[in-house]
């Protein structure tokens, strides 16, 4: 399901939603636990995981960002830094498993933000086949598909 895009008090916010059939404390072991964090997002690695924390990407050019962590409940919610934006992840407790909402908290739309979108969608369904035992493919060929699709919502 594409994100809800809506404009804010201070910028933009994009939400995200996936229902997924696993309980919460597997869904936060995706978010949280380096070795299935490596598995959906390779970049990044929990360096520190509590309030003030870190969250390290590794820019694929022998640098690194320390992203901050802003919030932080455990097997609730994960807020970090996301160069001048927040990503957030939460989770709530359902009958089937849990309910998984994303939200990115942009500051101002830019020609990167339809790939931060489409890459995150990615991500996003990458974690729930990884969950439920499927092999991910193509990953990329996913993603152009949806950077055309964040391109036509947000560039137009």
């Amino acid at each position: 399901m594409i994100a809800d895009i809506r404009q804010a008090d201070e910028g933009y916010i994009a939400r995200f939603e996936r229902r997924l059939k696993h309980p919460i404390q597997e869904v936060w072991s995706w978010l949280t636990e380096n070795d299935k964090l490596a598995e959906w997002f390779p970049e990044l690695r929990i360096d520190d995981i509590r309030k003030g924390g870190a969250v390290i990407f590794d820019m694929q050019d022998g640098t690194f960002e320390e992203l901050q962590i802003m919030e932080l409940k455990p097997k609730s919610i994960l807020e970090y830094a996301w160069g001048e934006d927040l990503v957030r992840f939460e989770l709530f407790p359902e009958a089937s498993g849990c309910r998984l909402v994303f939200i990115e908290k942009i500051t101002q739309i830019t020609d990167h933000t339809p790939k931060d979108l489409a890459g995150w969608h990615v991500c996003l369904d990458v974690i729930q086949r990884l969950m439920d035992g499927q092999k991910v493919e193509e990953r990329h060929e996913e993603w152009k598909i949806w950077y055309e699709k964040y391109t036509q919502i947000i560039l137009k």
